[in-house]
């Protein structure tokens, strides 16, 4: 797992001579966003940030997935934020694919590369600034706080830090990079990544309450949504909203990971 690598948006815009046609589709259960839809006309800008531009993936939208935002975000050399959350109530997991910057998290300086991981609770005090052309997912949830329970603690690691746990029957083929211990009730979302090999299979049509958004980092494969078979490759993204069945083909030559966001460990709200 040492040659892992990271897609990440490539911007700009396509040459007129391009066809219209592509993979893009919004239904009443999932949403696909192609790579090749996250274009420099499509970004948008966030207070308190400077030199730096965020493709938003997804946002809570009344009746389909409700629970996150995630963003996609590149900050040039210079670029960051001495103010990057402007909500009190949000936590957030930042994942970098690219570039170089400085991380500092309840007052300690860290630095982030490709593959870092950083889980931000509620009111942290946060920064970050980029020393070279940075990218980086940042998934963002109101945090949920339950009488009794503490709020979970500030946490920097990497993906190569943690090995993946192969999911049982599968030989190593269908594996998951947790970040969060699954029994730790403090936490509210959990964002891991997934890692098939070439030819591995969810043999099922998965369907359960929890909401998604998968990012395609590496690889390709065949994606179940609902009832549609979907082509998808890295740099492409997945929205899928409570119960939306899902199962999954990959196609090879490589590995076929993604990351993937879900909400968890607690009641549902009525």
């Amino acid at each position: 797992m040492s040659d892992r690598t990271y897609f990440s948006t490539p911007g700009g815009h396509p040459p007129q001579t391009d066809l219209l046609t592509g993979r893009a589709a919004f239904t009443t259960a999932y949403a696909v966003i192609p790579r090749g839809t996250q274009r420099d006309i499509v970004t948008s800008y966030l207070p308190f940030w400077e030199d730096a531009r965020f493709w938003v993936l997804a946002r809570p939208l009344s009746g389909f997935a409700e629970t996150f935002s995630h963003y996609l975000a590149e900050v040039a050399p210079g670029g960051g934020s001495d103010r990057p959350e402007t909500d009190g109530c949000a936590e957030a997991v930042l994942f970098v694919v690219g570039g170089q910057g400085t991380l500092v998290l309840a007052g300690e300086e860290l630095s982030l590369t490709a593959g870092i991981y950083a889980y931000i609770p509620p009111g942290t005090d946060w920064s970050l600034r980029a020393t070279e052309t940075l990218t980086f997912h940042w998934i963002r949830k109101a945090y949920e706080a339950v009488e009794g329970l503490d709020t979970p603690p500030p946490f920097v690691t990497s993906d190569a830090m943690v090995e993946p746990i192969a999911m049982p029957g599968t030989e190593g083929r269908w594996a998951t990079t947790r970040f969060v211990d699954p029994t730790d009730l403090r936490h509210d979302m959990h964002v891991n990544i997934v890692t098939f090999q070439p030819g591995a299979v969810i043999p099922f049509a998965e369907t359960h309450v929890m909401e998604h958004g998968l990012y395609v980092l590496e690889g390709k494969a065949v994606y179940r949504l609902n009832t549609d078979w979907v082509e998808v490759e890295a740099g492409d993204y997945m929205w899928l909203r409570a119960f939306c069945p899902q199962a999954c083909y990959a196609g090879g030559p490589g590995p076929f990971r993604y990351l993937l966001y879900k909400d968890v460990n607690r009641h549902m709200k009525l």
